[in-house]
């Protein structure tokens, strides 16, 4: 049997998602990433559609790719011409993939109400242009464009087609659910057709199978994970999940349930162990902000709040978590609330290096002091950053790095100008008084440019950090105007992602609250 191999199409069926759009440079630096995870095939784009692609394989050809086999992504010759003298077909050539993957119809839908052609003309386009292909040396994979679809309506129809793609010489046929439509059980009865009916006899026993699903009934991944207990050999997805409407089949949660899950050594374990640092890095290029509750590399994957659930993963995590995070890169997290115990506290605190035994520090009393914040609109759980700045005063250990005088913040109209921000800053670093001013494109956007330019003289190194999410939450509207405001702030350097909070009656006092606690929270992860 073939081993699982999998195919990510990331640089090419995920950018057709909302809000996607990668560069050629960052396409080549998401295909370096996934070569370096283990991925088998890196879709790279199609070379016949636009200049950015084109551009992509031209730069591709100067890399060593030390896993992956690059594959250029193309459709069959068009109606009533010779695959030769067909454009895309030879800009598929010029890319100079070692593999290309090309797609055809096999709804009768498509061929005669969408293309306009002869069930017959469909079916030879399809064999054609393999045969084209294969004659120029390349591998070629044929991706039945909604197959499961076409099955359903003319089953007959749709297995001629794949016929077609055999006779044509493909060496792997996926099969796939272009509408994410489908549901397991129809896909693992129409896979046991093809393995029945088509993949028999002649030359098929070399023929692999895949899947390609989206995710339109959120069922992606399910029916991938059936399609390979069907026998698929071939997975295809996205990292993310990113894809036209609902997404494609999300890789990083396919990859670790074929390898934790099913034994299925699709990658390596160092490589799997690399799967959210690659999940964060595709989301950053992308300029996405990651989905927490992403299965396996999620920010809140192995996050845990209730306070029984806490007590346990002390004693066994196998009580509430289902792998180890770190077999993914990822980790455990413990999240403190009105719903947090002694539990969360104390391990929360310990993990982030602060020992509650010492000095007859009191647990019980700062879970006490958590919910009465929490009461009045804090909300710990979404502010690691703020936490330990907490915990750190509330046990005498909070040495802050720079202390605020005081700080002005003013906001200018003109008739026909949009609102500009301006702010000025005193602030007090290690008994040296620093006074700045900054503009910016908002109150909080002024400053945070000021109290950086303040910060520069004592702590050139900021630069690195960034904000990356700023969120404004009223708490209790029923006051109008004069209700609290919950402002969150998210921020992260090359290598880390932390979050701050603020609440006040008064928007720029609860921004500066979150400002400086980020501040002060990447300074004591930077300075001794």
């Amino acid at each position: 049997m073939n081993p699982l191999q999998l195919y990510d199409t990331t640089l090419r069926d995920g950018t057709q998602g909302e809000d996607i759009a990668f560069s050629a440079e960052e396409k080549i630096d998401i295909a370096m990433r996934l070569d370096e995870t283990g991925i088998h095939y890196i879709e790279g784009g199609w070379p016949g559609s636009n200049p950015r692609d084109m551009q992509f394989f031209e730069l591709a050809r100067r890399l060593d790719f030390r896993h992956a086999r690059l594959t250029a992504f193309g459709s069959t010759r068009r109606p009533g011409i010779d695959p030769a003298a067909d454009a895309n077909l030879n800009a598929l050539l010029k890319s100079d993939a070692p593999v290309v993957t090309v797609f055809g119809k096999t709804w009768d839908l498509h061929v005669e109400k969408i293309m306009g052609i002869s069930l017959a003309e469909n079916l030879a386009m399809i064999s054609e242009t393999l045969s084209f292909l294969k004659g120029h040396g390349r591998e070629v994979i044929y991706d039945a464009e909604h197959f499961f679809d076409g099955y359903r309506e003319n089953p007959d129809y749709a297995l001629q087609t794949l016929r077609s793609a055999i006779q044509g010489g493909a060496d792997a046929i996926v099969l796939c659910d272009t509408n994410g439509g489908s549901l397991p059980d129809f896909v693992a009865s129409a896979i046991e057709t093809v393995q029945e009916t088509i993949l028999q006899g002649n030359r098929t026993e070399l023929v692999r199978l895949g899947i390609h699903a989206h995710n339109d009934c959120g069922l992606a991944v399910a029916n991938s994970i059936t399609a390979v207990r069907a026998g698929a050999t071939l997975v295809q997805g996205t990292i993310n999940g990113y894809g036209e409407r609902c997404g494609n089949a999300d890789l990083t949660t396919i990859i670790p349930i074929l390898c934790l899950k099913m034994n299925h050594l699709c990658i390596s374990p160092e490589n799997l162990a690399k799967l959210k640092r690659l999940s964060r890095f595709v989301d950053e290029t992308a300029n996405m902000i990651p989905r927490n509750s992403r299965p396996f590399v999620g920010k809140s994957a192995f996050a845990h709040k209730g306070g029984v659930h806490v007590s346990a993963i002390r004693k066994d995590p196998r009580t509430y978590e289902h792998v180890d995070p770190s077999l993914v890169g990822n980790k455990r997290r413990v999240l403190v609330s009105d719903l947090a115990g002694r539990s969360n506290i104390e391990y929360k605190a310990r993990e982030l290096g602060i020992d509650l035994s010492e000095n007859g520090f009191d647990s019980q009393k700062i879970v006490s002091e958590i919910k009465r914040m929490e009461q009045e609109g804090y909300a710990f759980d979404a502010a690691d950053g703020s936490f330990k700045i907490l915990i750190e005063r509330m046990t005498d250990r909070f040495k802050p790095f720079f202390d605020l005088e005081s700080f002005r913040v003013t906001i200018e109209k003109d008739r026909d100008q949009p609102c500009s921000a301006h702010a000025t800053i005193k602030i007090s670093v290690a008994g040296q008084k620093e006074i700045t001013a900054a503009e910016g494109s908002g109150p909080v956007s002024a400053l945070d440019n000021a109290l950086r330019k303040a910060l520069d003289k004592f702590y050139p190194h900021l630069d690195r950090m960034r904000l990356v999410d700023f969120k404004v939450r009223v708490i209790d509207g029923r006051l109008g105007t004069a209700a609290r405001v919950r402002v969150s702030i998210e921020s992260r350097d090359e290598d880390h992602v932390w979050s701050t909070i603020g609440v006040s009656e008064d928007i720029i006092e609860a921004s500066w609250q979150a400002l400086a606690d980020s501040f002060q929270y990447k300074l004591s992860r930077t300075i001794p």
